[in-house]
């Protein structure tokens, strides 16, 4: 009979503290919530490039430049601002949590 898997106190420590799962709980919606925004916004632009040309190839005033330019911008764009909030929120919120956890783990 094999011997069982040991777990490190260390782990056992943080997986009982109340702290480390209020973080995997906020760090989990933060992140669903982020990807179906980023999903809705990129699958939507696809949706009109394949179900409305027409809308998208409308000129923006005299110009040759038509709508579907700085849609797409606007996609790439809310991509940066996305990333950038959970980068701010992960290095904040999450790190911050991450250090109480490891303290009082390490106690």
């Amino acid at each position: 009979m094999s011997d069982p898997v040991r777990v490190d106190p260390m782990v056992a420590k943080i997986e009982a503290n109340p702290k480390y799962h209020e973080l995997r709980r906020k760090r989990n919606t933060f992140g669903w919530t982020m990807t179906a925004l980023m999903m809705i916004v990129y699958y939507g632009y696809i949706a009109l490039i394949a179900f409305n040309k027409p809308f998208l190839a409308q000129p923006i005033g005299a110009g040759v430049t038509s709508l579907g330019i700085p849609i797409g911008l606007g996609v790439i764009v809310f991509t940066i601002v996305i990333t950038g909030i959970y980068v701010r929120r992960a290095n904040g919120e999450y790190d911050r949590l991450t250090t109480e956890i490891l303290k009082e783990a390490s106690k």
